[in-house]
């Protein structure tokens, strides 16, 4: 059973990383999966909720960052170094089949932290703020998505790191921002999203 799913999840890895390719992918997947292009927007998001919230917004900020935390404890500390699968760029069968488009990293594969980390945030983003703005769902989800899917295109990470470290982290955010809601929670009559809430529709 577990050589199966391997021989699986090598092939998908093949599938996404070798032959699902285009040169607009090889320009743009190395960005998606750069913190420094996302940092922007992280910090966008803490002056917003801030902004608009004051201390509740703080307090969001706080808990956004514990997803964070949490995600990356777990899944790069220690379910990692228990594990200790190679990755895709760093096993020698691989070496042969694989297009590379980074540096590979000297760290372990399984689970993608990068994939439990946006995914942690992500939900952590719609379980808090999707009664007050609903695309928030599609979007977040969309953006963890394609984060984690450059790992596997750019060839550090197989496609089951992705899937479990989605998983994981889907769960962690799930967690912080159930208990975020129960313990604070935000209010929608404030700030923009009350203004958003009073404008009428066309």
């Amino acid at each position: 059973m577990i050589n199966s799913i391997d021989r699986l999840d090598r092939f998908l890895f093949y599938l996404f990383n070798n032959r699902l390719t285009s040169p607009f992918q090889d320009a743009i997947m190395p960005l998606m999966r750069n913190q420094f292009t996302w940092a922007p927007l992280y910090l966008f998001l803490l002056i917003f909720m801030v902004w608009n919230f004051k201390g509740k917004g703080l307090a969001w900020c706080v808990f956004f960052l514990v997803a964070f935390g949490l995600g990356d404890t777990i899944s790069a500390k220690l379910i990692k170094f228990e594990v200790q699968r190679l990755r895709p760029c760093n096993d020698p069968w691989m070496q042969a089949h694989l297009r590379l488009l980074v540096d590979c990293g000297s760290g372990f594969s399984f689970p993608s932290a990068h994939a439990t980390n946006h995914f942690a945030l992500a939900m952590f983003g719609i379980v808090t703020l999707r009664q007050y703005w609903k695309p928030v769902v599609p979007v977040a989800l969309c953006w963890a998505a394609v984060v984690a899917y450059s790992q596997v295109y750019v060839g550090v990470h197989y496609p089951f790191d992705i899937l479990t470290g989605a998983l994981l982290g889907t769960l962690i955010g799930w967690f912080t921002g159930s208990y975020f809601n129960t313990r604070i929670s935000l209010d929608a009559h404030k700030g923009w999203f009350a203004t958003r809430a009073e404008t009428p529709a066309p």
